[in-house]
């Protein structure tokens, strides 16, 4: 499973340890990692976040060689999972726009609103129900990929989760994090205290069925990949 990290601060984390026993390879191109060229050899792709926008290529000159792996690893069929960052990069990569949220930042714990597509679909249909999710993002995907479908809507229409491709799917939330991880996230200066004090305490409190709701998706990915490994 290789996972490409945009940033030191947004690891795999929590998706990581529910993934089990699993060879996690870790990119880390902001500190000198070579993307690879290819997907030979790799049997999942994981997508992480990051602060940069999808197009940002001055600010983080590795994002070109990361959407070129996405179209490759699309091609190739081999599970893809993008995570915030990562699901805008899925969509740029295979031909949808991203833009800044004409809504305002999405923050907290926000409702999954899922759509009757995501029923039948291989990684989400076992997911489908009252969940909710830990978002932090200004960017959002504007219009998908020709051919993808759209499998979760938020509360004022943005896109929330997508496959963006057979094998390749998005999620505009972040699994992974835990209120240590946002509380690193929150001294950047762009919240307020009483914002700090709202994100930090909804992760606290709602650490047990976070937990009960997205580890089941690290855990249907892995299945999805040992599929594709030995097919």
């Amino acid at each position: 499973m290789l996972v490409v990290q945009h940033e030191d601060d947004d690891p795999v984390h929590l998706m990581g340890r529910w993934m089990g026993d699993v060879d996690l390879v870790e990119c880390r191109p902001y500190d000198g990692d070579p993307v690879p060229q290819d997907v030979n050899g790799v049997d999942g792709l994981v997508v992480m976040g990051g602060a940069m926008g999808a197009h940002d290529d001055q600010k983080a000159p590795w994002l070109p060689a990361v959407r070129e792996l996405i179209r490759k690893a699309a091609v190739a069929e081999i599970p893809t999972l993008g995570i915030c960052l990562g699901h805008q990069l899925c969509a740029v990569a295979l031909g949808g726009e991203i833009e800044v949220n004409p809504n305002g930042r999405q923050l907290g714990l926000l409702d999954v609103g899922w759509r009757v597509e995501a029923v039948d679909d291989d990684l989400m249909g076992a997911l489908v129900g009252p969940r909710r999710a830990m978002h932090w993002n200004d960017d959002v995907v504007s219009r998908l990929p020709e051919g993808a479908t759209q499998l979760a809507t938020a509360s004022t229409g943005e896109v929330q989760a997508a496959r963006h491709a057979p094998s390749v799917w998005g999620i505009q939330w972040h699994p992974e994090v835990d209120d240590a991880l946002v509380g690193a996230w929150a001294n950047d200066g762009s919240l307020s205290p009483a914002e700090k004090e709202r994100v930090l305490d909804g992760l606290v409190r709602s650490r047990h069925d976070l937990d009960d709701a997205w580890r089941p998706l690290a855990e249907r990915f892995v299945a999805l990949v040992r599929d594709h490994s030995v097919a």
